[in-house]
């Protein structure tokens, strides 16, 4: 799926992360930035949790930009999936 609009969900607070979500022209591919004050340590499990998120929503010509203030895994889920969801146009399950 193709993101309908911009989005975002999370905040910039200590333990949470922020996730920004633009769509991009037809056949642009994935274009994934990830700002984390622990991707020294965890940014492989980081960007494979984003990855399966976008994998699972089957999203495509997406520019996902997250920035991470040390957010632990289901925070990371839960943040992304909102983000995923407004930028379909899903609302059910979301707080706009």
């Amino acid at each position: 799926m193709k993101p309908q609009t911009s989005s975002q969900a999370g905040t910039f607070e200590s333990s949470d992360v922020i996730f920004l979500i633009e769509p991009l022209p037809e056949k642009s591919g994935r274009k994934i930035e990830l700002f984390s004050t622990v991707l020294h340590q965890y940014g492989e499990s980081f960007k494979k949790t984003v990855v399966e998120m976008l994998d699972q929503y089957e999203m495509t010509d997406v520019h996902l930009i997250a920035r991470d203030k040390g957010a632990l895994e289901p925070t990371i889920k839960a943040r992304l999936e909102t983000a995923i969801k407004r930028s379909l146009g899903i609302h059910e399950g979301t707080v706009i």
